[in-house]
């Protein structure tokens, strides 16, 4: 398992060091490996991401100058600590498999991952002291923002404002689901397949699926799988959360209408959008990503949506795009509603990112308003938790243009959308649909 644990390190080098994104990282580090390997090295990198400064918590308390420990020294100490406590990998192994990888700082890593095994108990109880101290907080207070932030491995920005929306209790909770492994969910091509076809396929092949409850094409599948389980379907499904699904279908794209896409790779929703216009009018999907640009034809292409129409540029620069019936802003975001899909993103951010991203948001959101036909529908939408990226955004269009009003999502009445794992068992996701 050596050499798992070497990619799992470069992995997390990769992450941690350098920013890039663990999917991408896994799948180009992982090609050359078994199934189960593959399985392993999964689980080790995404389960220190999701609990990273709990990690940390627990192996600075045994080293004398925690600062001085960074590095590949402290993500092997992380991944060793990882697989003590929350894996059922022999306590010995961990301990070896991480010395048998260090060179300058061996002792150093024996010593402490030896310390964690002795005091586990001790750890594990001063952890479950923080969560009843956590769940008895009625305030936003330094005690109650430090255990849940150690608890989760949210950052404490994140968590105090959390606090202040929601109590420590609603917040714990939601930090914990960002935690959670969250179901396979797939989204049916109506060009391709029924809803109930599909699932009959599913369940002959042994899958338990089920449909989702909200999204008229969704189906969740039981458990934790890997989307290579489901890779013959690929095409007839495409793999997108609950949340996003209703995205597309708030909007009501209808047959022979012409729809924007003004953000739309990798495509899920300009794919839907297309299939329930069953190919007939046009989508123009517009990436001012040039990079993107070639994963949003590939699902376009695998998906057959054959009525789209891909531009790469920049939605606030382009000219001569004509107007259209209906508009989708999903808005490039801090993602910060996503995490349990990609934990790497609670240590991306700050605070003062998203008053910076909403300004983005905003030019974006104006820029794209001015395509749209009158009595048209726009919709715009964002995959974060935070007000900021959401609401404040569309309140402040809506007071600057005289031309816009806000009107029901269609669900339950509210102005706007708002969806949380540990509510829904969805992502986090704003929406909200403007005439």
């Amino acid at each position: 398992m050596t050499i798992v644990r070497q990619l799992a390190l470069n992995a997390l080098h990769e992450v941690l060091g350098k920013g890039f994104k663990p999917r991408e990282v896994l799948d180009h580090l992982s090609g050359s490996i078994s199934a189960k390997d593959r399985a392993f090295l999964m689980e080790t990198v995404y389960g220190v991401l999701r609990h990273r400064d709990r990690l940390d918590w627990t192996i600075d308390r045994f080293l004398k100058k925690p600062s001085g420990v960074k590095g590949f020294t402290r993500d092997n100490l992380r991944l060793g600590a990882y697989q003590i406590s929350d894996m059922r990998v022999p306590e010995w192994a961990a301990v070896d498999e991480a010395v048998s990888l260090e060179q300058r700082h061996a002792p150093l890593v024996n010593a402490v991952l030896r310390n964690i095994i002795r005091n586990k108990d001790v750890i594990s109880g001063e952890l479950k002291d923080m969560r009843l101290r956590a769940m008895d907080a009625e305030t936003s207070t330094s005690q109650s923002t430090k255990d849940i932030s150690v608890l989760t491995s949210h950052p404490t920005w994140l968590i105090r404002r959390w606090i202040n929306r929601f109590g420590a209790k609603e917040s714990l909770a939601l930090a914990e689901a960002d935690n959670r492994i969250p179901p396979l969910t797939l989204r049916v091509n109506v060009l391709k397949a029924g809803r109930d076809e599909v699932l009959a396929e599913l369940k002959e092949s042994g899958i338990d699926a089920r449909p989702t409850k909200k999204s008229s094409q969704g189906i969740r599948l039981k458990g934790t799988r890997p989307i290579s389980e489901i890779a013959e379907y690929l095409g007839k499904v495409y793999v997108q959360d609950e949340a996003a699904q209703l995205v597309s279908e708030m909007l009501g794209p209808e047959p022979g209408e012409r729809v924007l896409d003004a953000c739309a790779a990798p495509g899920g929703k300009t794919t839907h959008m297309a299939e329930m216009m069953k190919n007939k009018g046009e989508v123009v999907a517009v990436e001012v990503d040039e990079r993107r640009i070639a994963i949003l034809r590939e699902n376009i292409e695998v998906m057959g949506a054959s009525c789209v129409k891909v531009i790469n540029g920049d939605i606030t620069a382009l000219e001569g795009l004509g107007t259209f019936d209906r508009v989708l802003i999903d808005a490039p975001c801090s993602s910060l509603g996503v995490i349990r899909r990609n934990p790497d993103v609670k240590y991306r951010h700050k605070a003062s990112d998203l008053s910076r991203l909403a300004e983005r948001q905003g030019r974006i959101l104006e820029a794209a308003s001015k395509l749209l036909k009158p009595g048209g529908t726009l919709l715009y939408c964002t995959c974060s938790t935070e007000p900021e990226e959401g609401e404040q955004v569309v309140q402040k269009f809506l007071k600057t243009s005289g031309d816009f009003i806000n009107i029901n999502i269609g669900m339950s009445g509210e102005d706007f959308m708002r969806t949380f794992p540990h509510r829904d068992d969805m992502d986090g996701f704003f929406a909200a649909r403007l005439k």
